[in-house]
C-alpha cells in the first residue's frame, strides 16, 4: 500500500504545483547540493500536498506511514525527501514511535545540506530524544564520527531544536561534544551547522557558551566565532 501512497503525494505535488507528468525535469540542483533529479516546487506547496493527503487518510496506521516514509527517504529524487520531511512535521504523534535507527538508515541516502536539514531541522523535539536518550545519543555519537559529510552535519543540526525547548544537561553536553569534535573542519557545511548550533544553545545555556567560546576562540571556525559572538551581544540572528 505504501507504493500507492507515494504515487498519491507525488500526483498531488505535481497537480498543485501546475507540473505535467513527467517525475522531476531537473538534473540536480547545486545550490541544494543534491545531484537527484528535482522538480523546482515551492516548499508551501509541498506542505499542502502532505496536508491534503493527510485529510484524505486521517487514519493511516504506524507501519504504513513508516514504510511511505521509507520509500520517500530512499526515493530516487530530491522532492520524495522534502516530501517525507513535512510528513513528519505534520504527524507528530506518529513520528513520535520513530526509532532512532530508522533515522540512521535514511541519512545514508541523503545528499546536500537541504536533504540533511530537511530530516533533521526541528522534526524531532527534546521531549523525543530525551525519552529515549540512550539510543539517540548513540546515533548522535554514530553521526558525528562518520565519513560523510552530510551525516557529520545532521549530528549537529539534529540538536538545533532540541536544545531551545530543553535546559537538560545531557543535550548540552551532547552538543558540545559534537561541536568540539567538528569544530577543525572548514567546509561551510560544517562551519555553518556549527555556529547554528551555538546560536541556538544561547537560549537556554547562554553562560555555556559564554564560556565554551572563551575556551575554543582560536580553534572554531571564524563564521562560528563571529555570528555567535553578535547574537550574544545583540541577541539577534
Amino acid at each position: 500500500m505504501a507504493d500507492g501512497f507515494h504515487a498519491q503525494l507525488l500526483l498531488e505535488l505535481r497537480q498543485l504545483a501546475g507540473c505535467g507528468p513527467e517525475a522531476c525535469p531537473m538534473p540536480g540542483n547545486p545550490y541544494l547540493g543534491t545531484t537527484k533529479p528535482f522538480c523546482p516546487v515551492r516548499a508551501t506547496t509541498g506542505r499542502s500536498a502532505v496536508r491534503a493527503f493527510r485529510a484524505r487518510h486521517p487514519e493511516l496506521s504506524f507501519p504504513d506511514y513508516l514504510a511511505l516514509l521509507d520509500d520517500l527517504f530512499l526515493g530516487r529524487t530530491c522532492n520524495d525527501i522534502l516530501l517525507g520531511s513535512f510528513l513528519l512535521a505534520l504527524w507528530p504523534a506518529q513520528r513520535r514511535q520513530i526509532e532512532p535507527e530508522r533515522i540512521d538508515r535514511w541519512l545514508d541516502h541523503v545528499e546536500g545540506w537541504a536533504e540533511a536539514d530537511s530530516i533533521c531541522q526541528s522534526a524531532f523535539g527534546a521531549a523525543e530524544l530525551l525519552d529515549r536518550w540512550e539510543a539517540w545519543q548513540a546515533l548522535l555519537e554514530k553521526l558525528v564520527g562518520d565519513g560523510n559529510i552530510h551525516r557529520r552535519r545532521a549530528s549537529l543540526v539534529l540538536l538545533t531544536r532540541p536544545v531551545r525547548e530543553s535546559a537538560d544537561e545531557r543535550l548540552l553536553r551532547q552538543a558540545l561534544a559534537n561541536i568540539d569534535r567538528l569544530k577543525g573542519e572548514r567546509h561551510i557545511l560544517i562551519t555553518r551547522a556549527v555556529s547554528w548550533l551555538l546560536r541556538d544553545l544561547i537560549k537556554l545555556h547562554r553562560e555555556a557558551v559564554e564560556a565554551y567560546l572563551g575556551e575554543n576562540a582560536g580553534s572554531l571556525p571564524a563564521i562560528a566565532l563571529r555570528e555567535t559572538r553578535n547574537k550574544l551581544l545583540t541577541g539577534r540572528k
